[in-house]
């Protein structure tokens, strides 16, 4: 039976992660608090556990959901060809609520979805995920809602949608965001084609972006809301 465990509770917060790190080694899946908005995680290198997680969403194939890393140091094991602009904005804005989908490393045995060789990356700034994801390694975390609702930003909005699909739920208090992060796509511009250009408006303006690189930010409106 799933059950919320109350991270700000000692005792609560050592139960609550060793049953989350033996849900993820089982294939079964985890919800746990960002910075952003709360997450539903399955183990990213487990095909069968991400397809777990797309159903639970009801989501399919075509929208396959980003990888959730412990550092920055994480992203040349899972994307290559990476520009030093996409560097740079990992220096300023992880952790934090900014998602970058880049050119996927092609020996990785994984299957994400129909990602057309890319994975969308991502640090966040919660203590909680953090520590999990340092322990199990990368996590495929999608949006702890139902397609087509909104965004859990407790735990417990997160049960209310999931429910039993979900084998532990970490409390981590309310996420103060409360909007999901910026997604940038920079494989155009590690193949040379263009620049880098904003997917989905979140938490970081593209003001923020274009602080740190410049005119390689494609103009606004290439965004997509």
């Amino acid at each position: 039976m799933s059950r919320i465990y109350d991270c700000s509770d000692n005792s609560e917060l050592l139960t609550g992660m060793r049953l989350a790190r033996q849900a993820v080694a089982k294939g079964q899946l985890v919800v746990i608090p960002t910075d952003t908005v709360y997450g539903v995680g399955a183990n990213a290198f487990s095909p069968e556990a991400v397809q777990l997680l797309l159903e639970a969403k009801g989501r399919g194939r075509q929208s396959p959901p980003p990888v959730l890393m412990p550092s920055a140091a994480t992203m040349d094991g899972l994307a290559q060809n990476i520009p030093d602009e996409v560097r740079a904005l990992a220096a300023v804005f992880w952790p934090g609520g900014l998602t970058i989908v880049l050119e996927a490393q092609p020996s990785l045995a994984w299957d994400l979805g129909d990602t057309n060789g890319t994975v969308a990356v991502r640090v966040p700034a919660h203590p909680v995920a953090l520590e999990l994801l340092a322990e199990t390694g990368p996590l495929a975390v999608s949006s702890a809602n139902l397609t087509g609702q909104p965004a859990a930003t407790t735990a417990a909005g997160a049960h209310d949608q999931l429910g039993a699909r979900v084998e532990v739920y970490l409390d981590g208090g309310e996420a103060t965001a409360g909007q999901a992060s910026t997604i940038v796509d920079a494989t155009s511009l590690s193949r040379g084609e263009g620049g880098i250009r904003i997917l989905r408006d979140g938490v970081i303006s593209a003001a923020q972006l274009r602080e740190v690189i410049g005119d390689t930010l494609e103009p606004a409106t290439e965004a997509v809301g």
